[in-house]
């Protein structure tokens, strides 16, 4: 796209695109996915160990630092959440 300013040359514009951390954003969706299906046991698990892993490596990178610090802390969530039934279901079995 050229445009032609007052005196008669062509200018040429320079679109950018904003960097991106394509690792940082999967930890935090897996995070999220984890939170919402913690209460199926090994899908909170799973996704949560994996938010934690892409979280961590997306939150070492100085771009969206802040998405991949926020996987992790959602991805310990999700973690935390589906080992809850796991040792509520174990203590009952126990006790039988």
């Amino acid at each position: 796209m050229s445009q032609t300013p007052g005196n008669g040359q062509p200018q040429q514009v320079i679109y950018q695109q904003a960097p991106g951390n394509g690792l940082a954003v999967t930890g935090l969706v897996l995070g999220i996915i984890g939170l919402v299906f913690f209460w199926t046991v090994w899908m909170g698990i799973l996704l949560g160990i994996l938010a934690i892993i892409f979280g961590a490596i997306g939150a070492s990178k100085p771009v969206k630092r802040g998405m991949g610090i926020a996987g992790i802390v959602l991805g310990i969530l999700a973690f935390v959440l589906g080992l809850w039934p796991l040792i509520v279901g174990a203590a009952i079995l126990g006790s039988l």
